[in-house]
């Protein structure tokens, strides 16, 4: 079963620390882990939402917004595609995310349909 994991963060919130070097190699080497297990597709982090755009169909006419993106609360900071044997098995990984004990962080994990 293959499963998307996002990391969700407030963008605008100014008590996020940028990540320092430290926690680039923590999740370097968790990556590595997921990779050795033969679990990890796909996982990338993204650049900012002023970057980006949001596409809105009305009637079935495109409107493309410019980022970064106010109306929403939370963004998807990056994700990772896995693929385990069963749920539980994907929320161990996901428990052994490196995180910084100074933030809270959300997690989002879903089952992709086949």
């Amino acid at each position: 079963m293959r499963y998307m994991v996002m990391v969700k963060y407030a963008e605008n919130d100014p008590n996020i620390p940028e990540p320092d070097e430290e926690m680039y190699a923590e999740m370097a080497r968790y990556n590595e882990e997921l990779v050795k297990a033969g679990v990890m597709l796909a996982g990338e982090g993204l650049h900012p939402s002023d970057q980006g755009a949001l596409v809105t169909f009305r009637n079935g006419v495109p409107t493309v917004t410019d980022g970064p993106f106010a109306e929403g609360k939370e963004l998807v900071g990056g994700y990772w595609l896995l693929e385990a044997k069963s749920r539980e098995e994907v929320l161990e990984w996901v428990k052994r995310i490196p995180a910084d004990p100074n933030v809270t962080s959300r997690v989002e994990v879903r089952q992709l349909a086949d």
